[in-house]
């Protein structure tokens, strides 16, 4: 990348603002644009090495460097190393494992994790919830059993399975 046109820039708006002080500035200037030449280009060095900074942080783990050759910056681009391409295996032809039994669900042993759902579908499984007389919650817990447990559906704890497929909810009297 060449600065010069950066410094050139800079020197021409160094010497219309001298040209506006007569004759004392614009010597003034004069005397002040080497050093001004090199410190113009150390800092705009700094910025390019600091935005590069900032760019390796998002392109890690590739990465992208600031060199100086001569007067002028060069940026050196080392790419993220490429996955290696996939290759597919044949299938074993063994039967799979069965899935694990469910554990028991009365062994007290309990763990909380935080669970955050999109809007629409925390409203779709409060519903769901509602629909089958059970608490978000425990929703919750028989989804994620039935999803672990490939798809058998096992009666939450406490409750029995309906025997006629039907079932009554509710306070008597």
């Amino acid at each position: 990348m060449d600065l010069t046109p950066y410094v050139d820039n800079l020197r021409q708006e160094l010497a219309v603002a001298a040209d506006a002080g007569g004759d004392d500035a614009r010597a003034l200037a004069e005397r002040l644009t080497a050093p001004l030449e090199s410190a113009t280009r150390l800092t705009l060095l700094n910025a390019l090495s600091a935005a590069m900074g900032e760019v390796t942080r998002e392109l890690a783990p590739g990465s992208v460097d600031v060199r100086l050759r001569g007067l002028d910056p060069e940026f050196v681009v080392t790419a993220p190393p490429a996955p290696e391409p996939r290759r597919e295996e044949p299938e074993p032809l063994a039967a799979p494992a069965p899935p694990p039994p469910p554990a028991d669900a009365d062994d007290g042993a309990m763990a909380r994790i935080n669970f955050r759902l999109p809007a629409h579908l925390k409203a779709r499984a409060e519903d769901a919830a509602t629909t089958e007389g059970l608490s978000v919650n425990a929703w919750l817990v028989r989804a994620v059993s039935t999803a672990l447990d490939g798809g058998q559906r096992a009666n939450p704890p406490g409750r029995a399975a309906p025997a006629s497929g039907r079932s009554f909810t509710g306070w008597v009297r």
